[in-house]
């Protein structure tokens, strides 16, 4: 077979796919960078306004809030779900018996709908019938914690509910990762006199480097685009402690119908988090040529 044939056999082949990809990320992200020159409503009213809406964006106190919010909970969350997958890889990877079940059970709130997720959760945090403070109070403790409806506790009680539903997600590229180490790098560390826990160090945690690129970029990306567990557990409160800007994004489009200011959001949105994760990267490359990790 020829080259051109080959080619022309790898194009049809990836046709498909660039059609979908066009049609629903390149198309939509033209067609937002339009709407946001424009102050654009429902109606189909719209007048050419230039880069005002990115001007009114830059003066939006309650932009600026909601940004800081979404930061927050990316801070808070990307360590947390990144870790915890991994120690859930390497409990699994241990394969001791009953190991096949408890990576299924860690899993399986992976499958589930962010409505049924919040619902149960929602449930669980109620104050004085909910299963958390009965567990509480059960321990000992007499006050009541309002866990939705505290500014203290809202953030932690969204992460909790976050953490079960993803972490299996983490855990299953952790352990890919993990089955991909070589066997003889663990006994060439052991015949050396490394015990688990330098092996740990020195071994595991070097050579998953890369997986844990991915999954950090992942779970900042996600962590960002946060909205469905903040909508249906807090609406944003109380006040407006928990609105992410996802939620304020929607809030301006669909609720003030102002769609070209909201576009103007989401692109400065996607900036952020294109920024963050590019710096990310680049700082964790230039520390793997560091420690001489090919």
């Amino acid at each position: 077979m020829s080259r051109w044939r080959l080619h022309t056999a790898a194009y049809a082949l990836l046709l498909p796919f660039l059609l979908f990809y066009v049609l629903f990320m390149l198309l939509p992200l033209g067609l937002g960078l339009f709407v946001s020159l424009y102050n654009w409503s429902f109606t189909g009213d719209k007048l050419f306004v230039a880069l005002d809406n990115y001007k009114d964006l830059l003066m939006d106190s309650d932009f600026w809030a909601s940004l800081w919010h979404t930061f927050y909970f990316v801070i808070i969350s990307t360590p947390t779900l990144v870790i915890l997958g991994l120690l859930l890889a390497l409990l699994v990877n241990l394969k001791l018996r009953g190991s096949r079940l408890f990576q299924t059970v860690y899993f399986l709130p992976n499958l589930l709908s962010i409505a049924v997720v919040t619902a149960v959760w929602s449930i669980m945090f109620q104050p004085y019938t909910g299963f958390i403070n009965a567990g509480l109070h059960f321990l000992g403790m007499e006050d009541e914690i309002f866990w939705l409806t505290d500014p203290g506790y809202a953030w932690y009680s969204i992460l909790t509910a976050t953490v079960w539903w993803t972490v299996g997600f983490n855990m299953i590229l952790f352990l890919a990762g993990l089955q991909e180490i070589p066997k003889d790098l663990y006994e060439a560390a052991s015949l050396d006199g490394a015990d688990r826990k330098q092996q740990l160090w020195y071994v595991t945690i070097p050579m998953l480097r890369r997986v844990t690129v991915l999954v950090t970029m992942l779970q900042v990306i996600a962590s960002f685009k946060i909205f469905g567990q903040v909508w249906l557990m807090t609406k944003g409160g109380p006040g407006n402690a928990t609105r992410t800007v996802v939620q304020y994004i929607y809030e301006t489009g669909f609720r003030q119908q102002n769609m070209g200011l909201a576009s103007a959001m989401s692109y400065v949105l996607m900036i952020v988090t294109l920024f963050i994760v590019i710096l990310q990267f680049r700082l964790m490359n230039e520390k793997e040529k560091a420690g001489g990790i090919s």
